[in-house]
């Protein structure tokens, strides 16, 4: 039974972060793509914006992905960690805890599945498993 849980928080987890990544790198699920993201990362500081907006959003699709699968969870988990903890510096940091006031909640939410998942391993039903 851990090994199915562990699989349903990879992959819950890994796919709609890998979701994420992809409204930021390609547009996808209503996503405003690197030129428009780029442009809210310009206003807050990140530079070259649309060319960072790409680069976070790839690793956050490829992180994502990874993680969910189960292969090299812990450059997964890195890959969903960093793109939080610059959320939490450059945006959410400033309005307090709770997602309900846009504070770093889910943020933080996130890096602890990341961190825990990365510290345990991926479970037996993972290709890190079969393969290392």
């Amino acid at each position: 039974m851990e090994a199915l849980g562990l699989l349903i928080i990879r992959l819950i987890t890994g796919l709609y972060f890998a979701a994420h990544g992809a409204q930021k790198a390609f547009g996808w699920f209503g996503g405003q793509g690197p030129q428009e993201a780029g442009a809210t990362f310009e206003k807050m500081g990140i530079k070259p914006g649309a060319r960072m907006a790409l680069i976070a959003g790839l690793a956050e699709f490829l992180g994502g992905l990874l993680f969910a699968i189960g292969l090299l969870t812990p450059l997964a988990a890195v890959l969903i960690i960093i793109p939080m903890i610059v959320a939490i510096v450059k945006v959410h940091g400033k309005n307090g805890l709770f997602v309900d006031k846009g504070g770093v909640e889910y943020n933080v939410v996130l890096i602890a599945i990341a961190l825990g998942i990365a510290l345990s391993g991926p479970g037996t039903i993972s290709i890190d498993a079969i393969w290392f």
